[in-house]
């Protein structure tokens, strides 16, 4: 059974910076490319980043280049995203995903509120 579990979501001042965490179960993770997306209310789900297995890093957003960064850690079946220079607009739920751009199977999402 596939788990997802994401942390390191809060409330961060404008400017300020957040790591998110995501680690997997339940599946090989090593071999999955694995992304970042998130969902603001009132709009769609907007897909961020994603690193393959081998460690190539797409990136599925402007909002996204720049200022977020992707990593894993295949020994401790974990994704990041460092995430810097928030902006208010960078509020939302953060949900990691097994897989890339247009699959399914994510996790149950960390909330990231950016507000003075």
């Amino acid at each position: 059974q596939v788990q997802l579990v994401e942390s390191g979501g809060g409330l961060v001042q404008p400017g300020g910076s957040l790591s998110l965490s995501c680690e997997a179960s339940g599946f090989t993770f090593s071999i999955w490319t694995m992304s970042w997306v998130r969902h603001a209310p009132g709009k769609a789900l907007e897909w961020l980043k994603g690193i393959s297995s081998g460690g190539g890093v797409t990136t599925y957003s402007d909002s996204a280049k720049g200022r977020f960064t992707i990593s894993r850690e295949n020994f401790k079946n974990s994704v990041y995203l460092q995430m810097n220079n928030l902006k208010p607009e960078d509020t939302a739920v953060y949900y990691c995903v097994k897989g890339e751009y247009a699959s399914t199977e994510k996790g149950q999402g960390t909330q990231v509120t950016v507000s003075s």
